[in-house]
């Protein structure tokens, strides 16, 4: 998830740096376990569309992508058409990519189609960590993989029920983000507290 990292000289995690966006986030959300699906659905996708971008890009853009994508309501995203496409790939507040745009639109679909067959998608993705989050304990981050045997299976479950835009280390970064791997290095002040299932 994160961007090159910098040398830790703020009992936090390197890659946030200074930004206070970029700070808070570290410290309010980044590791700390989402079970609630629309929530869980909304940080992949926004991970899908980092792809080939910083985190810091898609963070500054998170609200104006929140508007133009209805809250990222899976139902309401699924009922898109062509107008609606067509207005994402002019609104300049968000990622114009036509192909992240699509698969957006198709996952939202894929995703309601999952759950009226009735999985758990929280459940599902959870279960790629055994439901809990996995604590590790790297002093530093250039110890931190960029994939790990979990991501790969997760990805290659994802692609084959049809999402795009989620390869390993796509999704290691989700993971990441979303508490199913606690990755502050041990030097961070939010490593204790999350290695306890302290959400603040």
């Amino acid at each position: 998830m994160t961007d090159s990292p910098v040398p830790d000289t703020t009992g936090r995690c390197g890659w946030c740096g200074t930004d206070p966006l970029y700070v808070a986030y570290h410290d309010q959300e980044w590791g700390v376990p989402e079970r609630d699906s629309r929530a869980l659905w909304e940080k992949l996708v926004l991970d899908g569309f980092q792809a080939g971008l910083s985190w810091i890009t898609i963070l500054k853009k998170r609200e104006a992508f929140r508007a133009a994508f209805d809250n990222f309501d899976p139902e309401t995203v699924a009922r898109y058409g062509e107008a609606d496409r067509q207005r994402l790939l002019n609104d300049a507040g968000i990622v114009r990519s036509a192909a992240k745009i699509d698969a957006t639109i198709s996952g939202a679909r894929r995703w309601l189609e999952l759950q009226d067959q009735g999985r758990d998608m929280s459940e599902w993705l959870w279960s790629f960590v055994d439901g809990e989050p996995v604590q590790n304990a790297w002093p530093s981050m250039k110890q931190v993989p960029a994939q790990t045997p979990q991501s790969v299976a997760m990805a290659k479950a994802l692609k084959a029920e049809g999402f795009k835009f989620c390869g390993p280390v796509i999704v290691y970064a989700f993971m990441q983000a979303t508490g199913m791997v606690n990755d502050h290095v041990t030097t961070c002040h939010r490593h204790a507290p999350l290695a306890g299932g302290i959400a603040a």
